[in-house]
């Protein structure tokens, strides 16, 4: 049967033979979580996904939001959608069951999410947002406010939101002009404008708790004087029902490219002064706990881009399998024509494909493994040292991934040929739901800089250090694999040139060249990427030679070879072309910086 959404071998691959994930059941957090578990878990989720979410994918992106008398509506089909959600409690995977979650492994929930995302994701902005809120509210609310809403939205009751961005305060949030005026009862009066909402109202929940960045009456300029609040649609009486309205109306929802099923709000708050909120954390420190949930956010993101690659993958596979265009390249005039699959381009596209979405999905599920590594771990040294390659991971697994998605996006449309920019299959819509993934919760230009500005010297260079550090070790056990060994001598040295050109940057912004380090930035955010794609694959491979050498389930030898195939043409068609990017940064032209503004044209 052809693989829709997300490849299952593949998946179980990374959970159980790459990560060994099984293997946190040993310890009592997560002893619940046995493979058998696990396997029911993902099985679960695909059926919701293939079954639930996506036969509504098209319906929902012609059907969109529509907004009247500052309400939102979603498309139908996803009420029914949402119930199910709630139902199997999907939206709090990782956490507590005493708040409504399941308590599972982080690196188990991204596989779920796999599937989620891939078949649906504008009706997984929704659960996101709802998430994203809460989790804010559990690390920094207050017992009181915990009680009132972290139930009610991890369990899906309550929706929630994230409210950052305004007109004039977009990636420069220190701007923002929304403000918050301390009452007699400790409580803020709340006025202000925020646009870019994702589900800011919607008709899927009774109320919406929205986090909303503000200053408070004399606090600094810029993030140093920034709040976070706690603001409901409806505020919420003693006992727990709904209250009043809580001035907090919407004005317009965006028309976009793509994602039309997930309503993107412009919100007013206050504008009759009856918008009351609550502080959540302390004051003037509002970015710093938004800076805590970032990984969480851009870590989704990175997921968002690369289900859609991932479903788009398996969509030109299955149509190039049964495509029957054109006679064989080296075929006789009177032969037959065959399915495009057999087109050595076709082949290429397929495979850069293949290389690049098992790729990803290693590195995302080896990020969730190591937040399950903080979770389980005995000491401080090795929760700090998990923590740190999480920190400098997280720009790759947004930026990157999301850059490369979409390019892979595109050409799982040009397999189709001039079918694919019809909206009769699904390739058009991934690729324009795709594009804003490489746009929000950061620009991937500003993932570059957060890598090279911050994450590069992060607890000195240790943290860029150990993650290096991991990427050798796997090298290193690759070199006695004689199938890899070539493979393994190739990653090497493009470590030792990341690894080179690192230092030259680093260097750089310590003499006072920061405008020409950071004129790297991006491609130093490529090559990066680049390397850690050919550790997985290499990674991978290894497993997969080891197997092949032993005694493999015959219905496994294929895709023991595809990993084998897979590692082979990333590492020798896609690495030269790293290096020779990493050389380009270290010749170090200047000509975007020495252009006049009136030469640009």
């Amino acid at each position: 049967m052809a693989q829709v959404v997300a490849d299952r071998r593949d998946i179980d691959f990374v959970l159980h033979e790459q990560l060994g994930v099984a293997d946190l059941s040993k310890h009592e957090l997560f002893r619940d979580f046995t493979k058998k578990t696990i396997d029911l878990v993902v099985s679960e989720a695909r059926n919701l996904a293939v079954k639930e979410l996506l036969p509504f994918l098209k319906e929902a992106d012609e059907q969109g939001c529509t907004f009247e008398n500052g309400e939102v509506r979603v498309p139908k089909a996803f009420h029914k959608a949402y119930e199910l959600f709630r139902e199997g409690e999907w939206i709090a995977m990782c956490d507590e069951p005493d708040w409504g979650g399941q308590g599972m492994p982080s690196t188990v929930a991204l596989a779920a999410n796999n599937y989620f995302n891939g078949a649906n994701y504008p009706f997984m902005l929704h659960n996101i947002l709802i998430h994203g809120a809460g989790k804010l509210v559990e690390c920094f609310g207050t017992p009181e406010q915990k009680d009132t809403y972290l139930k009610n939205m991890y369990t899906g009751k309550w929706g929630g939101s994230m409210l950052l961005t305004e007109p004039e305060a977009g990636s420069d949030v220190g701007a923002l002009t929304t403000k918050a005026v301390k009452n007699d009862d400790g409580t803020y009066s709340i006025t202000g404008n925020k646009i870019f909402i994702s589900s800011g109202e919607n008709d899927l929940v009774e109320n919406i708790i929205h986090p909303v960045l503000a200053r408070i009456e004399g606090a600094p300029e810029g993030t140093a004087g920034i709040s976070l609040f706690l603001v409901p649609k409806f505020r919420v009486n003693p006992d727990g029902s709904l209250g009043a309205f809580n001035d907090v109306v919407c004005t317009g929802i965006e028309e976009k490219m793509g994602i039309h099923g997930s309503p993107t709000c412009s919100l007013s708050l206050g504008g009759k002064g009856e918008c009351i909120g609550t502080l959540l954390g302390d004051e003037n420190k509002g970015m710093r706990a938004m800076f805590v949930m970032m990984n969480e956010a851009r870590l989704h993101v990175g997921m968002q881009g690369f289900a859609n690659a991932s479903a788009s993958y398996l969509n030109a596979l299955n149509y190039a399998r049964t495509r029957v265009q054109g006679k064989a390249v080296e075929a006789p005039r009177d032969s037959a024509n065959v399915a495009i699959i057999h087109h050595p381009e076709i082949r290429r596209i397929l495979l850069t494909m293949k290389s690049y979405t098992e790729g990803m999905r290693s590195l995302l599920f080896y990020v969730g493994y190591l937040e399950d590594r903080i979770k389980t771990a005995d000491t401080t040294d090795e929760k700090s040292r998990c923590q740190g390659m999480i920190d400098v991971l997280i720009p790759v697994a947004k930026g990157y991934i999301t850059d490369r998605a979409f390019e892979l996006c595109s050409q799982g449309l040009d397999v189709f040929g001039g079918y694919g920019f019809t909206r009769e299959y699904p390739q058009e819509q991934l690729l324009r739901d795709c594009k804003i993934t490489q746009i929000y919760e950061g620009t991937n230009s500003i993932q570059a800089m957060d890598l090279l500005g911050r994450k590069l010297m992060l607890n000195k260079g240790e943290a860029f250090k150990t993650l290096t550090e991991e990427v050798q070790n796997t090298i290193r056990s690759s070199k006695g694999i004689d199938r890899i060994s070539g493979l393994a001598d190739s990653l090497d040295h493009t470590v030792e040139k990341l690894v080179e050109i690192a230092e030259m940057l680093v260097t750089d912004m310590g003499t006072g060249n920061i405008r020409q380090a950071f004129a790297n930035a991006r491609p130093f955010l490529d090559v990066t990427g680049d390397t850690l794609m050919a550790w997985m694959l290499l990674w991978r491979a290894g497993i997969a030679a080891e197997k092949l050498d032993g005694n493999p389930r015959k219905k496994d030898i294929h895709f023991y070879q595809g990993q084998m195939k897979g590692a082979r043409f990333f590492i020798n068609t896609v690495l030269p072309v790293t290096r020779g990017k990493m050389e380009a940064i270290r010749t170090g032209d200047m000509s975007c910086l020495e252009i006049e503004d009136a030469e640009f044209g």
